[in-house]
């Protein structure tokens, strides 16, 4: 079984749509290991996006992912990495495929609803940032 980290944005908070998506990956077969509910500081913002540091989208990205809460959780599965990269769409939602999270609810490329790590790497070190280093455990 295989681990990776989803995180419905503050986009999909407001939206009040977080039990369509979790239910989303329920009905796929995955099983929700570790869920919390919480509102990013700008530092532990910055710090979990710290790789995309200096680039344009940055300080824009920081502030979208402080505007309100937001829900990391950890979905188990055999190879949960790529079918929940699949199950989110492209992160464009006018590229993202018919039936996919971000086709169904995001708005923009900027406000796409819901993030999903994109290796075990970066998996490990997501599950680890919220689930560890924040103590949301």
């Amino acid at each position: 079984m295989e681990k990776t980290l989803s995180i419905i944005k503050p986009d999909g908070v407001k939206k009040k749509i977080i039990g369509s998506i979790l239910s989303r990956f329920e009905i796929s077969g995955f099983e929700i290991v570790n869920i919390k509910l919480i509102k990013l500081t700008k530092d532990q913002a910055s710090s979990f996006y710290e790789m995309h540091k200096g680039k344009p989208f940055f300080e824009n990205l920081v502030d979208f992912m402080t505007s309100g809460p937001c829900i990391p959780f950890v979905v188990e599965g055999v190879d949960s990495i790529k079918s929940v990269r699949e199950m989110m769409g492209s992160t464009n939602p006018d590229e993202a495929a018919s039936g996919t999270i971000r086709s169904d609810f995001a708005d923009s490329i900027d406000s796409n609803i819901i993030h999903g790590s994109d290796s075990k790497e970066s998996a490990d070190r997501e599950i680890a940032f919220f689930f560890e280093y924040l103590g949301l455990k």
